[in-house]
């Protein structure tokens, strides 16, 4: 939509808003200028060591002040960044560096160990960058990344990067299969960003708190956020007592959060003891959130909450529902949008079909298909995936919703989440929201397992709020009075906690490897 690079909304902010605060991070307080000044040195430094634009370099680090030096870096030298997820299984970083053919890879010497492995298996790095508070400290064959910043040169990068230039590789699906790597250029991340400032509320001088991966989906809202003046307070991930206590000290605006964040944010002890009066735009996303637990959110924390729905093929930015749209009275057609992922972003055009790709009527089920100026490339060395994933422009999500006279999307499930039990779709996610709405169920999560006679039964898996009660029965009875009894659970397993992938999703996969386990027959 503007024509520009990463690297020029990079040359904005720091012009703009140079004597600014940008970065917090412990006791690091760090300006726009500084932001500049390492992002250039790092940029000069890495050309120095004969990275060329069009190179892609690895990336795996925690949440700190560097990755945004990096990001600096490689968007004005044209350097292609492949963020790897600590989370993930040695081979899957290495499947990532093999079908990228990275060329180096910059890491913290918290993941070491690592980095070990995985040179072990793939020898082809020009060269190795590492963070660590003491260069004595790491092998004498890397590059001491402070030292980097620190010599480099402060004389600006002389970019020749394009909009058309690739920006990041950032593979998905590594816990569930093989890792797909989505290839986005500066183009349609900058739309992106774009879109983002156009839907989600973001206002001038935010103070927003990274306690998500700044390499990942935190790290997509910052720049937002630095364009209009803003700064980013980080934190090294999500604890809920540390991130109230950082919204007092900090006067935190904004923030990126995923539901099970939230929970442990409405379910903390001491929650009212902190002032979070300076909050004013919580944006959240990644996964469903119950609408009577969304309810409770607003209801403790005020109307700051705004709903986005995305995916790493199409960042962040498909729809929204606004702050404004987070309504707990009035007409029911008002209230019951807390059910709904929103509305299409001004820049979206979203269509609902069927397996055989035609429109479905109003009010019935089909997958989400975008027309978005921020769709992936491609599948990276995988053109049969991309051609089933993007047709005619449209990318097929994958996601089965339902539309709304007035627009407004109502996410059924994952079309691969579905149950079919006796013939009957059963959409775990509607399950979910009904088992949410006892009051002593803070978490629920549904799947299907196996069943001699229906193929496929409902099971649910709850955790209850502290010092709350329920019964299989009365839940079950619950569901049967809301959804009917093909829907309702036909048992209920009480939990402690639900596996979570690192991005806090509840884990679908390995809740049905607790019951498919030994089965000859698996889903999923």
């Amino acid at each position: 939509m503007l024509g520009k690079t990463i690297g020029d909304l990079f040359d904005y902010m720091c012009l703009h808003y140079r004597d600014r605060t940008a970065i917090v991070s412990g006791e690091r307080r760090l300006r726009f200028e500084d932001l500049r000044d390492s992002g250039t040195r790092l940029g000069n430094a890495l050309e120095g060591l004969g990275f060329e634009r069009g190179d892609r370099l690895a990336v795996l680090m925690p949440n700190c002040p560097e990755v945004l030096f990096i990001d600096f870096a490689f968007s004005k030298c044209g350097l292609v960044r492949i963020p790897l997820a600590y989370y993930l299984r040695v081979e899957d970083m290495v499947f990532m560096l093999r079908e990228t053919k990275a060329s180096g890879i910059i890491y913290h010497q918290a993941f070491g160990e690592i980095v070990r492995q995985i040179r072990a298996e793939y020898p082809d790095f020009k060269h190795v960058v590492c963070m660590a508070e003491d260069g004595s400290s790491m092998p004498e064959d890397e590059r001491f990344l402070p030292a980097m910043i620190r010599e480099g040169s402060p004389q600006a990068i002389e970019s020749e990067v394009r909009e058309d230039d690739l920006y990041f590789i950032l593979f998905t699906g590594g816990t569930t299969g093989v890792p797909k790597g989505v290839v986005h250029n500066h183009r349609t991340m900058v739309n992106s960003l774009v879109m983002e400032l156009l839907d989600f509320g973001i206002g001038r001088n935010e103070v927003f708190l990274a306690a998500t991966p700044l390499t990942h989906g935190a790290g997509a809202l910052v720049p937002p956020v630095m364009l209009r003046g803003g700064s980013v307070v980080i934190l090294s991930g999500f604890d809920p007592t540390q991130f109230l206590e950082t919204v007092q000290r900090e006067r935190v605006t904004t923030g990126m959060v995923v539901p099970t964040m939230i929970y442990a944010l409405l379910d903390h002890p001491d929650r009212e003891k902190y002032d979070t009066s300076s909050l004013r735009n919580l944006i959240y996303g990644a996964a469903p959130i119950a609408p009577e637990r969304l309810r409770e959110a607003v209801q403790a924390f005020g109307p700051v909450f705004t709903q986005i729905y995305g995916q790493t093929e199409a960042p962040m930015a498909l729809t929204v529902l606004s702050r404004e749209e987070h309504i707990l009275e009035g007409e029911d057609h008002l209230v019951g949008r807390l059910a709904s992922c929103g509305r299409p972003t001004l820049a979206t055009r979203i269509k609902l079909v069927d397996s055989e790709g035609r429109e479905v009527p109003p009010g019935e089920p089909g997958e989400i298909t975008a027309l978005a100026p921020n769709i992936m490339l491609e599948y990276l060395n995988r053109p049969d995936l991309t051609a089933e994933t993007v047709r005619d422009g449209w990318l097929h999500t994958g996601d089965v919703a339902r539309q709304d006279e007035y627009g407004y999307l109502y996410i059924v499930d994952r079309a691969k989440d579905m149950i079919v039990s006796g013939g009957f779709n059963v959409f775990p996610k509607e399950v979910e929201d009904t088992l949410h709405e006892h009051p002593s169920v803070a978490v629920a999560a549904v799947v299907g397992v196996p069943d001699e006679k229906w193929g496929e039964a409902v099971k649910a898996v709850v955790v209850l709020k502290p010092g709350k009660t329920a019964s299989e029965q009365e839940l079950i009875q619950l569901c049967k009075e809301k959804k009917g009894s093909v829907m309702a659970p036909k048992s209920i397993d009480f939990k402690e906690s639900i596996p979570l992938t690192p991005l806090g999703k509840a884990n679908k996969k390995a809740l049905r490897e607790i019951y498919w386990k030994g089965q000859e027959r698996r889903v999923g």
